[in-house]
């Protein structure tokens, strides 16, 4: 019976188990690997910079790293990504804050494609939406991870039909002409393509929520 890809993928538990020992350096890898572009996407949408946003990563990663020995997972409190997303957050809200009582510093930078300052580009912190910023890249963050391991999965020729009339959104006269296939077969590939790609991110959600 061949196994499930998805059954290699650690649960949410085990996962947070193993990153209470700080020398577990596997597991903090993939940990990064999984959250580091959610933090960074978030922190980048809230107006700083690519710099800046790389700063609250880290101060992120500390933060977690303090507080993970005391951390317990409990579903039935609060998902693992809510106490993340309060945590990013007040990295975001101290970057912003840092960033107001040196304006000097800031203002050193130059000026966006824009035209916009520096300073003037980073909105106040309570003007700030990051439920739903951090849901939307956490959403983008998914459909790529589940892409990637669709598109390991599935026969080449396949997924480059799906690309091209799903992702890319050719019309399907097209994609039969370059592609030399029969537009039954395309709409095939994309309906069993779909169905792995949508299995794949409610996999990959339940597991890192």
């Amino acid at each position: 019976m061949a196994r499930d890809p998805d059954d290699s993928i650690p649960t949410r538990q085990s996962l947070l188990g193993r990153l209470k020992d700080w020398q577990d350096q596997q597991s903090w890898q993939e940990f990064f690997d999984t959250y580091w572009r959610l933090i960074y996407g978030v922190a980048a949408r809230a107006g700083l910079s690519d710099a800046e946003a790389q700063e609250v990563v880290q101060e992120t990663w500390i933060s977690v790293a303090k507080q993970m020995p005391d951390f317990t997972y409990d579903p039935q409190i609060g998902s693992f990504r809510s106490w993340l997303l309060a945590i990013t957050r007040r990295r975001i809200v101290d970057q912003i804050r840092r960033m107001a009582r040196n304006p000097a510093q800031v203002s050193g930078e130059p000026p966006s494609a824009t035209g916009t300052a520096p300073i003037e580009r980073v909105p106040a912190p309570e003007s700030l939406d990051l439920d739903r910023i951090w849901e939307e890249e956490w959403r983008q963050g998914l459909f790529q991870k589940a892409l990637d391991r669709v598109r390991a999965e599935v026969d080449p020729k396949h997924f480059q039909i799906f690309d091209c009339y799903v992702l890319k959104g050719w019309p399907v006269e097209e994609v039969v002409r370059l592609l030399k296939v029969s537009s039954s077969q395309v709409y095939v590939v994309k309906h069993r393509i779909a169905a792995l790609l949508k299995a794949r991110i409610e996999t990959l959600d339940k597991t890192f929520r």
